[in-house]
């Protein structure tokens, strides 16, 4: 794979790509929706991927720090840190502007957007990029979308894995020639809207001592059960008539809105979140239909309806009523 030399950049560089680029990891007391931040990186990137400046900064989490074991930050590290809210603005000119990158984009974007709901802010973000969702864009022969993979494939060494610092340094020289792949070939860049969160109620919590239940495999907030769907599932979405009350509707993969507001929505609605797709889904949603998961390939072989999440949205305003 040839990429771009700097004589050739500004000539050939594609003049829809994003004027310059906000590198970000951030480290938290968990993966559910009521942990937080412990530490943030900040590499800032020009147009063509070359390092302006980075920023890094511990943030006090003000409770449990979570998984020592796999960030490193005791409750002793972090009990003089900043607030969050101390360091929003420094934070925020940091990404003014700018495409925030991440390895797993979603997740990093909806850690960084309830902690400026809490701090009654928003983070000044429009879109976002997901390297994995890049490197799945560019077809790059790796064995797993691991950041160590990423990093290896680009010849990157890793020094410190899960310090925020070193991941997003280690991000920001695997981006560039990723970016420049992309340019060369003229490929679209995998950008997803970015809606600052104003939907948020801090949950009650408890003082937590050690390992954390709410970090696991399987999601990004703790487990919710929600009431069953009051009507009977019509069948599948057909895309020349509306949702109907009752359909199942599955998401996959990530979106613009918070996924547990989506769901929310979804639910209000009078339909049906489906936690998996089978036989008896009504519709897909996803921004990638063509990726591999398990979802989209039972979608496939069952013929179940796939739309992304914008016409999702559009259905979501005009919802027929249930049967009877």
């Amino acid at each position: 794979m040839t990429v771009l030399d700097d004589r050739t950049t500004a000539a050939m560089w594609p003049a829809a790509y994003p004027q310059g680029y906000a590198v970000v990891d951030v480290e938290t007391t968990g993966l559910a929706r009521d942990d937080r931040i412990v530490s943030a990186a900040v590499y800032r990137l020009d147009a063509q991927g070359n390092v302006e400046d980075h920023w890094y900064t511990l943030v006090n989490p003000e409770r449990d720090p979570g998984p020592v074991w796999i960030h490193g930050l005791t409750s002793d590290v972090l009990e003089g840190a900043p607030l969050f809210p101390e360091i929003a603005a420094e934070f925020a000119a940091r990404l003014d502007g700018r495409v925030l990158v991440a390895h797993n984009a979603m997740f990093d974007w909806q850690m960084i957007a309830r902690e400026y709901a809490r701090a009654e802010s928003a983070a000044p973000v429009r879109q976002r990029l997901c390297t994995i969702a890049l490197a799945k864009e560019l077809s790059l022969p790796l064995p797993n979308h691991k950041l160590e993979s990423l990093a290896a494939h680009f010849g990157v060494v890793q020094q410190r894995a899960h310090n925020a610092l070193d991941d997003a340094r280690v991000l920001a020289e695997a981006f560039r020639p990723s970016l420049h792949a992309a340019a060369e070939r003229n490929v679209r860049l995998p950008l997803l809207e970015c809606r600052p969160l104003t939907e948020w109620a801090s949950a009650p919590t408890q003082p937590r001592i050690g390992a954390q239940a709410s970090y696991r495999a399987g999601g990004w907030r703790p487990s919710r059960k929600r009431p069953p769907c009051p009507y009977p599932n019509p069948g599948r979405y057909e895309s020349d008539k509306p949702l109907k009350q009752g359909m199942r509707v599955a998401f996959s993969g990530d979106t613009s809105v918070d996924r547990e507001l989506l769901e929310d929505r979804t639910v209000e609605a009078g339909l049906h979140v489906a936690g998996s797709v089978s036989r008896l889904t009504s519709l897909l949603v996803t921004n990638d239909p063509d990726s591999a998961t398990s979802k989209t390939l039972k979608a496939r072989s069952f013929g179940t309806p796939v739309v992304d999440e914008a016409a999702y949205t559009q259905l979501l305003r005009d919802v027929s009523p249930a049967d009877g």
